[in-house]
């Protein structure tokens, strides 16, 4: 069955026929995952921690909003040096005083509800975040990450789904990561790959607050709810 997103991309590709969808642009090389930042997420497999919290999405809403944090603190040291309490926070966290003691998860808490915020502001919060207020939200908050795009998916045409999954190992290669947004029907969920080597992709489930193993044929064969929890590939949002 043709997602809601698989239909956009035909819809685009019709509109764009002259432009061939099969050549994997080139990515930007940047400084890869921590190299000389301080990420909230590494590639290591299993529960990601900080300040004695799991890294986790703060409500049913909020996927977009932890991933878009992740790339925030890869991109920026200042992100994490302020969820660390090193530097202000620009928002109080909601339910303490001033002056009172607040520890990581809260002040992690409170950074994604403020990032919900801002990457909503023509959208719904109740259906978490669009794919395009997440580009708008990085492009406008988070310079340091590079410009990203949306590429929809259409998960039931095989050269279209290779080719995104082509477009992610070039991206990831090149040490950006990159946000897929999964789902069945309906676009659902926002998990970030962080890493890749020989068993698979490595991708932050925010969640489970946990980076799992991915393999791309997953991708290919609608197999991701397993690991993932959702099955189908929707979207990806790649460096440009």
């Amino acid at each position: 069955m043709l997602t809601v997103c698989g239909l956009g991309r035909r819809v685009q590709q019709s509109i764009r026929r002259s432009r061939s969808t099969a050549t994997v642009r080139p990515v930007a090389a940047v400084r890869p995952l921590a190299g000389g930042r301080r990420p909230l997420i590494t590639d290591r497999l299993g529960d990601q921690r900080r300040g004695g919290a799991r890294l986790k999405q703060v409500d049913g809403t909020t996927c977009g909003s932890a991933v878009l944090l992740a790339l925030a603190a890869w991109a920026d040291p200042d992100e994490t040096l302020r969820l660390d309490g090193e530097l202000g926070m620009e928002q109080p966290v909601a339910g303490v005083l001033p002056g009172g003691t607040v520890g990581f998860g809260a002040r992690f808490d409170a950074r994604q509800q403020q990032v919900h915020r801002e990457s909503t502001r023509f959208w719904p919060q109740a259906l978490g975040t669009s794919p395009w207020g997440m580009v708008a939200w990085l492009r406008r908050n988070a310079p340091a990450a590079g410009p990203y795009r949306v590429r929809l998916v259409d998960d039931t045409m095989p050269a279209d789904l290779d080719d995104a999954v082509a477009q992610v190992e070039v991206a990831v290669a090149a040490g950006r990561p990159v946000p897929l947004l999964i789902g069945a029907f309906l676009p659902r969920h926002y998990v970030l790959v962080v890493g890749a080597d020989a068993r698979g992709w490595r991708v932050y489930e925010p969640g489970s607050g946990q980076v799992r193993l991915v393999e791309p044929d997953q991708v290919r064969r609608r197999e991701l709810a397993p690991v993932l929890g959702f099955a189908r590939l929707h979207a990806v949002l790649l460096p440009s």
